[in-house]
């Protein structure tokens, strides 16, 4: 899965951050089900839910059960290395039963909460570098990432041309951006919802 990937972001069919992004989500993946649509809209590869039909007429519910016993065997090898050292992998619970609507079970990565900084400050640092004001430890945040500041009207964002970028509610910073409480901040694959 890796080595595709890599030889479509070669070919110039995926940007640097959807890369990026997909890679970070290989190694995250604790199914098979995850990896498949990793692979969705790229030449050659037939949308997953065709797939699993396609599987040589076995029936779904069996392709399910092996599928599952391969994952629940491998899961424990995969791990991903971070700065912090590896990251555990622990395999999911079996589903209770399989229904047909063929809906991948996707894992959801919930966003950390962050709050707006309290006291009189007006600006804050945001980054991998342990001198930030917000440091985070991700190889995705650059060391000098983006900074916060806060201004009469409310609270505004700046993206310092960090390598993966800062996102606010999936659209990439360019510049000074307003935010607000509720917003979905993404600073490379770390993910926060302001409060």
């Amino acid at each position: 899965m890796a080595s595709r990937l890599k030889d479509e972001f070669v070919a110039g069919r995926l940007s640097h951050d959807t890369f990026l992004h997909r890679m970070d989500a290989v190694y995250e993946a604790r199914q098979h089900g995850e990896l498949s649509p990793l692979l969705e809209g790229l030449p050659g590869t037939p949308p997953a839910r065709v797939s699993a039909l396609q599987a040589g007429g076995r029936s779904v519910a069996g392709l399910f059960r092996s599928a599952w016993s391969r994952i629940a065997g491998s899961a424990g090898d995969i791990a991903g290395h971070y700065e912090n050292g590896p990251r555990t992998v622990t395999p999911a619970a079996a589903p209770a039963r399989v229904t047909m609507s063929l809906q991948a079970a996707v894992s959801v990565r919930r966003p950390l909460l962050l709050q707006f900084p309290r006291g009189s400050a007006e600006q804050f640092s945001i980054g991998r570098d342990a001198g930030c004001d917000l440091a985070i430890a991700d190889m995705t945040v650059s060391r000098r990432h983006a900074t916060l500041e806060r201004t009469e009207d409310g609270w505004t964002l700046t993206d310092l041309e960090s390598t993966n970028g800062t996102r606010v509610n999936g659209w990439r910073v360019r510049g000074k951006v307003s935010v607000t409480p509720g917003d979905l901040v993404s600073f490379g694959n770390s993910e926060y919802s302001l409060c």
